[in-house]
């Protein structure tokens, strides 16, 4: 049986960014309808996501919509449909208070999270490793 061919640098870098977009989507979302002053819809929130990120958002518009869906169901968002002129209705979402709630604890996670990577992947003395 043949060893598998081990992906090259591009192919990781693209793998570890899916794996760290997923883990921050919902957090990202949250965080943006947390200081909207009113709802928002999908393409909406995109726009405010890549309007902030230099070099554009890591997130992709069409993965946000299965997360917006899935923290509507959980409570932590709530929706409604409104009728558009110019295309399809529009799903309009609104943090919930249980959202908020769930917010403060992430971010206090992530914070912590964030401080201890910096820690590691900053050091001028990495740790070592074995060949």
């Amino acid at each position: 049986m043949d060893a598998p061919v081990p992906e090259g640098p591009d192919a990781q870098i693209r793998k570890f960014q899916r794996e760290l977009s997923a883990g921050l989507t919902s957090l990202v979302l949250l965080s943006v309808l947390a200081e909207a002053t009113e709802d928002l819809y999908g393409y909406e929130i995109a726009k405010r996501l890549s309007g902030t990120a230099e070099g554009g958002s890591p997130f992709k518009q069409g993965a946000l919509y299965p997360v917006l869906r899935n923290m509507s169901a959980a409570g932590l968002l709530s929706s409604r449909v409104v009728p558009s002129y110019s295309g399809p209705p529009r799903r309009y979402y609104r943090i919930t208070a249980l959202g908020r709630e769930v917010l403060s604890s992430w971010r206090a996670t992530w914070l912590e999270t964030r401080s201890f990577v910096d820690s590691i992947v900053q050091s001028p003395n990495p740790p070592e490793t074995s060949p």
